[in-house]
C-alpha cells in the first residue's frame, strides 16, 4: 500500500482540492486520515473536521470522525498522548484506514509546523507510517520558490521522504515554467505536476456562506444552491448603488441593514443570488414574501454590515461534498496537469 502524506508550506494551499482530485482520477482504491483537526465542524451530531467530512462525503468513505482524525485541541492531545502513544495511534489508525486498499492519504494540517508541539507535524506523520510526503505549494510565484528552496536546503526530513512538490493555482503556467523550471532542476527537484488557477473554484453556495456566517435562513429557501460569485457591499443609497457596475453584476450577494428596505427591493429586483441582512434586523413582510417567491435566500446575521463584509471577504471557499460540477473539475484538473503514474 502507497501512503502518501499530503502537506503544505502555507495555509489554504488546496491540500483537499488535490486530495479531491487525485482521488477521482486515479482509479484505485484508497483510504484517508487527517490526524490533527483544524476545521472543527458538527455534523450529524459529530465533531468532525471539515476536510475529513468532506472526503468521506464524496468518496462514500464508511469512516467516522474517531477514525480519521485524533483531536483538535493540543491542550488535550498532550493530556491524553505521549510522543509515542501518538505514534502508536497513528499507526492504528494508518492500518485500519488503509486495509484492502492501495493507497493511504494522510492530510497534514494547514501547514508544516501544525500539530508540531503534539508529534503530528506534516514529518513526523510521515515518519510513523513510512510514508512519503507531497508537497502542495501555491501563492505568487516567488513565495513559491522560496518555500520549495526552504524545503529542500534547511529542512531535515529524517525518516520521511519527499516523493515530489505539487504547484497548486498558478496564474501564468508557461511563464512559470519557462522562469522556474530549469532552477527546480538544478535542486533536483521532482515537479509531480503544475496545476492553472481556475476562478471557478473560488466560488461558493449560499449555503457555505449561509454555514460560515451561522445564518439563520428567514426565506428563499430553494435558492441556497445558489453560486455566489460577487459581493456587494449596500451601505450607500439604493439609487447609488444601481448605477454601480458592480450591482448589475449577475450571481451577487448583497451584505445590507435588515431595516434598508429601499437596498433590499433594490437586491431582488435584480436577481440577487443572496441578501445578507445584518444586526438581526427583520424585513418587512412582504420583503420576506417577495424573496420567498422569487427563491432568493434572505441570510439574518446578529453582526454589522462592515463586519459582515470582513468575514466574507476572509472566507476560503471550500469544497462542498455536493458540489458536482467542482468535484468534476478537480478531477479534470488532476487528470491534465498532475503526473499520476509518478505520484503513486
Amino acid at each position: 500500500m502507497e501512503k502518501l502524506v499530503i502537506a503544505s508550506t502555507r495555509p489554504n494551499a488546496g491540500k483537499t482540492s488535490v486530495i479531491i482530485g487525485l482521488g477521482k482520477s486515479l482509479g484505485q482504491s484508497f483510504g484517508y486520515l487527517k490526524p490533527f483537526g483544524d476545521r472543527l465542524v458538527y455534523r450529524e451530531k459529530h465533531t468532525w473536521d471539515y476536510d475529513a467530512s468532506v472526503i468521506t462525503g464524496i468518496f462514500g468513505l464508511k469512516d467516522n470522525p474517531e477514525q480519521t482524525t485524533i483531536g483538535f485541541q493540543h491542550s488535550k492531545l498532550k493530556y491524553v498522548y505521549d510522543q509515542a502513544g501518538i505514534r502508536d495511534k497513528v499507526r492504528e489508525l494508518a492500518e485500519s484506514a488503509g486495509k484492502g486498499r492501495e493507497i493511504l492519504f494522510i492530510e497534514a494540517g494547514r501547514d508544516l509546523c501544525c500539530g508540531a508541539s503534539v508529534h503530528l507535524d506534516a514529518l513526523s506523520l510521515a515518519g510513523y507510517v513510512n510514508g512519503k510526503i507531497v508537497l502542495v505549494v501555491s501563492g505568487h510565484e516567488d513565495s513559491i520558490m522560496d518555500d520549495i528552496y526552504f524545503f529542500k536546503s534547511r529542512l531535515e526530513l529524517k525518516d520521511a521522504v519527499l516523493a515530489g512538490v505539487l504547484i497548486n493555482k498558478v496564474p501564468d503556467m508557461e511563464d512559470f515554467k519557462e522562469s522556474h523550471l530549469a532552477h527546480l532542476n538544478e535542486l533536483k527537484i521532482k515537479v509531480l505536476g503544475i496545476i492553472p488557477f481556475r476562478k471557478d473554484l473560488t466560488h461558493y453556495t449560499v449555503q457555505f456562506l449561509a454555514d460560515a456566517l451561522v445564518a439563520k435562513v428567514i426565506a428563499g429557501e430553494k435558492g441556497m444552491s445558489n453560486v455566489v460569485k460577487h459581493v456587494f457591499i449596500g451601505a450607500m443609497a439604493a439609487d447609488d448603488a444601481v448605477r454601480g457596475p458592480l450591482f448589475k453584476k449577475e450571481n451577487k450577494a448583497v451584505i445590507t441593514g435588515g431595516d434598508r428596505s429601499d437596498m433590499i427591493l433594490a437586491a431582488l429586483e435584480t436577481n440577487a443570488v443572496a441578501v445578507i441582512l445584518t444586526n438581526n434586523i427583520y424585513p418587512p413582510s412582504n420583503i420576506i414574501s417577495i424573496a420567498s417567491h422569487q427563491n432568493i435566500p434572505l441570510l439574518l446575521v446578529s453582526a454589522d454590515t462592515y463586519s459582515v463584509a470582513r468575514q466574507v471577504d476572509d472566507l476560503e471557499p471550500l469544497v462542498m461534498k455536493d458540489e458536482t460540477e467542482k468535484i468534476n473539475l478537480l478531477a479534470r484538473l488532476a487528470k491534465a496537469h498532475l503526473k499520476l503514474e509518478e505520484i503513486v
